[in-house]
């Protein structure tokens, strides 16, 4: 694990340090699943990039994840959390959002982050260790101008494990075999039948 997270820190530093000209929200740079205690802890490694910056009340949500165990979040010092099936959304954004689904929330409470920093590793329990795509998004403030920045950008969440399922040819060719079934046994009644006749007329 502490291998993982220096290797996230490092690419987080490079990309820092690259990007330093993009404009964007916080930014989830990596993920980590760690099995614990017959749960799995998804980790997520947040930035925030060098021209936006962190006020009080700004936050970011995870949506859809899957299998949440209550009360198993943990955040850095100034941070919130909250979980609901739907929202928040920050307006000018549009995740695909399933109102069956947990979506987490983390509300920063702190005083003003400038950008270019990491802020730490924030994560929840889920019963699934399964990926599955997923969307991030949130709300923020440029620093040039002070105004608000709302972002989206994909993630990875849990989803539970995909039960098999037939493939469209094998339930096409089991449709097309009820009927020969059926007259397959409508063929033998009627032998079975005609035998019947025959016995009663030699007899």
């Amino acid at each position: 694990m502490t291998r993982i997270w220096m290797v996230a820190t490092v690419a987080a530093a490079v990309w820092l340090a690259s990007g330093s000209t993009a404009r964007a929200g916080l930014l989830p740079i990596s993920y980590a699943v760690t099995p614990e205690s017959g749960q799995f802890r998804w980790t997520y490694s947040i930035v925030l990039p060098t021209d936006i910056q962190l006020r009080n009340g700004d936050y970011f949500t995870i949506y859809d994840f899957a299998g949440y165990l209550s009360a198993s979040n943990r955040q850095p010092a100034n941070w919130a959390f909250s979980t609901a099936n739907t929202g928040p959304v920050p307006p000018g954004v549009i995740p695909s959002d399933d109102a069956a689904l947990p979506n987490l929330t983390w509300r920063y409470t702190g005083p003003s982050i400038n950008g270019g920093t990491g802020l730490g590793n924030f994560w929840a329990v889920s019963q699934y260790s399964t990926a599955t795509d997923s969307y991030f998004t949130a709300r923020t403030h440029r620093t040039s101008d002070g105004r608000v920045d709302n972002n989206i950008t994909p993630t990875t969440v849990p989803v539970p494990s995909m039960q098999s399922v037939p493939e469209p040819a094998t339930l096409a060719l089991a449709a097309l075999g009820l009927p020969l079934i059926g007259l397959a046994r409508a063929v033998r009644r009627r032998r079975v039948g005609n035998a019947e006749c025959g016995v009663r007329s030699a007899e």
